[in-house]
């Protein structure tokens, strides 16, 4: 009977439970998301920087400065008189300092390249981050799943990013031409923000485990998540916009508000031929341009406001509701750079308004698309 007894106490003694070690998802995907994640916050910051530096390089009218394309050797300065006497004669060959600087001096020309150089020496350095990051994961495989693609692609476009810059600076080094082609402004600044949207999507991605990325996915908000994409096209529309006004000094050309010269439409909107020149080189037609995209990307971002009021998850909610708070912000401060004929400090702090925007928009659609759903037990206490 004493054997019975302790087989059947044997049998009923409880075995301790082993707690799960994380789901097949997780486990499949591996790789360093914390760290790549923060390694991609860096370059996050270093866009940013360069967007700004960017901007203050067309303000001050530095673009020009340096002449030549040097990827490698153009990172070293002039580093005595010599060298600078020889930058200073390339720049007197060219028809921004023949028909408008004639007058500069080696000191007023060293001031402008200092901004074009530290504007390109930051894209030398953004690249260098990317490339020993991107090469330093692969080596130690920690990488997740299905993200080399995207990582790579980052590099790429990073790349092609440096090429379109040359591109745009060469077309003012000839010609008659002033200042660098206002669309090629815009097709290097759009990139720009293209890179950036995309970094701040896949920093969101990787903040959160995969396997709810994937539960978040099938309670998306398919309707916000439209509308949230509509507005981030729209926004980058006025992006572009934006740059044409600053390529050809458009925001200090009528610096009244709410009327132009005093009527609706600037006066001679379609003054230069062929017509179609008008929509990138007319001062007065590209500002209002600006303006009336202004008004209708607020008048969408307050539909697309209420829409995501009705969002029964209070995270998403937050998210538009920063959306609409920094959109209105924008407009005001796009107000103030029209009226104050977009002097410098005021057309730089519109310009970092719109980098503020786009990531709101950004992290926003990320919020429709994988909602984080709170708790019944969460929404009752």
């Amino acid at each position: 009977m004493a054997e019975k007894r302790k087989l059947f106490e044997e049998v009923g003694t409880e075995q301790p439970r082993v707690a799960p070690a994380g789901g097949m998802i997780d486990r499949k995907q591996g790789g360093a998301r914390g760290a790549i994640r923060i390694w991609l916050m860096v370059i996050f910051a270093l866009v940013a920087v360069m967007i700004l530096v960017g901007g203050l390089t067309r303000l001050t009218d530095a673009g020009l400065s340096i002449t030549e394309w040097k990827p490698l050797t153009g990172a070293l300065p002039p580093m005595n008189a010599a060298d600078w006497e020889a930058e200073f004669d390339l720049y007197r060959q060219i028809p921004e300092f023949e028909l408008q600087n004639d007058q500069m001096t080696l000191a007023e020309f060293k001031g402008i390249y200092w901004w074009e150089w530290g504007h390109r020496q930051l894209g030398r350095v953004i690249g260098l981050v990317w490339a020993v990051g991107f090469v330093g994961f692969l080596v130690a495989r920690k990488v997740p799943t299905g993200w080399v693609p995207r990582l790579l692609g980052l590099g790429a476009l990073g790349g092609l990013q440096g090429a379109i810059g040359w591109w745009m600076v060469s077309s003012g080094l000839d010609g008659d031409m002033l200042d660098v082609a206002s669309y090629r402004l815009a097709i290097h600044l759009g990139l720009a923000f293209v890179i950036f949207g995309l970094i701040a999507w896949y920093v969101f991605a990787l903040g959160r485990p995969e396997r709810e990325l994937m539960q978040a996915r099938r309670v998306r908000e398919a309707k916000l998540f439209s509308m949230g994409t509509g507005l981030m096209h729209f926004a980058f529309l006025q992006i572009l916009l934006g740059a044409l006004v600053a390529g050809i000094d458009a925001g200090r050309s009528y610096t009244d508000w709410p009327l132009m010269a005093g009527g609706f439409i600037p006066p001679q909107p379609f003054q230069l031929a062929p017509w179609w020149r008008n929509f990138f080189e007319e001062p007065g037609l590209v500002q209002f341009m600006h303006r009336m995209a202004g008004y209708l990307l607020f008048a969408f971002g307050v539909a697309t406001w209420l829409r995501a009021r009705k969002s029964p998850n209070p995270d998403t909610r937050l998210r538009f509701n920063a959306v609409m708070a920094m959109l209105t912000v924008q407009v005001v401060l796009g107000i103030v750079t029209v009226l104050y004929g977009a002097q410098l400090h005021i057309a730089i702090t519109h310009q970092l308004g719109a980098v503020l925007l786009w990531v709101l928009i950004v992290r926003a659609r990320f919020g429709a698309q994988y909602p984080k759903v709170q708790s019944i037990r969460g929404r009752l206490k």
